[in-house]
């Protein structure tokens, strides 16, 4: 389980890295339902996810050790989002944690949608507002978020169904 705590951080790290370059590189993009949201809204989608793997697997403290070595790594490439990007998935992940963490027991995957939606709209707000001084593409961010959660928890379902199957057998 700590493999996988590891791996998750590692692409964690990562995907706010790849977030803060697709915006640098590739602006504005089309997310459906005629939105528009910054290219970075697919990493941070799928960055959900690996956070809440993180936050079961290593811990919080881990998570937010996570956030700031992506922000920092992210300064190399785009220093106009990478603070922006850091403050926003700090906050968010103290939302998450008191969204995530009293239902992970329960259900799992029940929380990690729950803490996601949360998390996504808080994140988007506040990267939005300190990135751009806009909400212009709030439901963009949300949308395209949304769209990467959803493949997310549907691959997550599917790996652990396998992985009871085989266990059962």
């Amino acid at each position: 389980m700590t493999r996988v705590g590891w791996v998750a951080a590692a692409g964690f790290v990562a995907t706010v890295w790849i977030a803060n370059w697709l915006i640098s590189h590739f602006g504005v993009v089309h997310v459906g339902f005629g939105l528009l949201a910054p290219a970075g809204v697919f990493a941070v989608g799928v960055a959900f996810t690996l956070r809440d793997i993180v936050h079961r697997t290593l811990g919080p403290y881990v998570v937010m050790g996570a956030i700031v070595l992506g922000a920092a790594l992210s300064w190399l490439i785009a220093p106009a989002f990478a603070l922006a990007s850091g403050v926003a998935f700090l906050v968010s992940e103290l939302a998450d944690l008191m969204v995530y963490s009293p239902l992970r027991d329960r259900s799992w995957l029940g929380a990690v949608v729950l803490s996601n939606t949360v998390g996504l709209a808080i994140d988007s707000a506040l990267f939005l507002w300190l990135a751009f001084g806009s909400l212009a593409f709030f439901w963009g961010q949300v949308v395209g978020k949304a769209w990467m959660t959803l493949l997310a928890v549907v691959l997550l379902g599917v790996v652990r169904h396998r992985a009871v199957l085989a266990r059962d057998s």
